[in-house]
């Protein structure tokens, strides 16, 4: 059977590709031949993934439970392999800049809007009853969403409210870290001390979080909108996305959260703590921390109303 034109061709350009590698492509092709079809299965190891859902309790809700924080992980993955192709792009352009924060802003609508799952989708009772079996464990402790924060904007964007006027862009990563905003709302309920929620993810997690945010000092998303031209920066397209990325990460995500608490942790009678011991009414509620990654693009007006209208709603009740 004579070899088409085509086929001729492809082989071809396989012989350079290989030859050019300095590989002998019989080899390959040896390999081609006795390799299997690939499956759907296996490409995305299905067994492997399903196997990893494995509740601490007969609880049929816990499933959900635990099946859902996967996902958003996966989808904070995604987040993160966005942000990366904008940090590591020495000609980034306006278009360029724009798609990624679109796609990231996909994402989190895709777990904004899924959030029912977690709001609606567990019977209370449940909720109350395995959640003991996952302490001190905590979403707090997820530092994906952690780095998404960091290679967003510089740590003094990111430090508590209460000392934020006071900090310097000089000074050390540490720091800027050690007043970091969320480490507030990991401390104990009653003695003001570190939660053992917030000791493991410290001892886990810092040496790594004080590497990135070593690494992304000058070339944050942040950074990177500043380096753009003035006219790049005006684009309308880019500077919304960015607007919008800011609100889903710190208002709309949060909100989420606290609809979540409001549902499984608030009583009448009294407010259930949290399962890492985090004070979740101080910690959640984006009006209180008011964090922004990209404050610049925000009028005086828009930053004392961050989230604040839906918090004053909820807490009044």
């Amino acid at each position: 059977m004579a070899i088409s034109p085509e086929i001729e061709e492809r082989i071809h350009q396989l012989e350079e590709k290989f030859r050019n590698s300095g590989q002998d492509m019989s080899s390959y092709l040896d390999g081609l031949l006795h390799d299997r079809y690939l499956t759907y299965w296996d490409y995305i190891h299905l067994d492997t993934l399903l196997s990893l859902q494995n509740p601490k309790t007969p609880f049929p809700d816990e499933m959900i439970f635990v099946t859902y924080h996967q996902i958003t992980e996966l989808y904070f993955k995604l987040i993160i392999h966005e942000q990366l192709q904008i940090k590591d792009n020495p000609q980034l352009s306006a278009d360029f800049f724009a798609e990624k924060i679109e796609r990231i802003n996909r994402y989190f609508r895709v777990l904004i809007n899924s959030f029912d799952v977690m709001i609606k989708g567990m019977e209370r009772a449940q909720f109350l009853k395995y959640r003991m079996s996952l302490l001190p464990a905590s979403g707090f402790q997820s530092a994906q969403f952690r780095m998404i924060e960091f290679y967003s904007t510089p740590l003094n964007h990111l430090v508590h409210p209460d000392v934020r006027d006071d900090v310097k862009e000089k000074q050390t990563v540490e720091d800027l870290y050690e007043n970091i905003y969320w480490k507030r709302g990991a401390t104990d309920l009653k003695t003001g001390e570190k939660t053992l929620t917030l000791r493991q993810f410290e001892k886990r997690y810092t040496p790594r979080f004080l590497r990135i945010t070593r690494q992304v000092q000058n070339s944050t998303i942040y950074h990177k909108y500043l380096e753009l031209s003035t006219e790049e920066q005006s684009n309308t397209l880019l500077v919304e996305a960015l607007r919008n990325f800011d609100m889903n990460a710190n208002v709309n995500w949060l909100l989420m959260h606290m609809g979540a608490a409001y549902r499984y942790l608030n009583d009448k009678n009294k407010v259930v703590d949290a399962t890492g011991g985090t004070n979740w009414k101080s910690y959640l509620p984006p009006s209180f921390q008011r964090i922004s990654f990209f404050p610049n693009l925000w009028t005086e007006a828009e930053k004392q109303t961050w989230g604040k209208s839906w918090v004053d709603e909820l807490i009044s009740k």
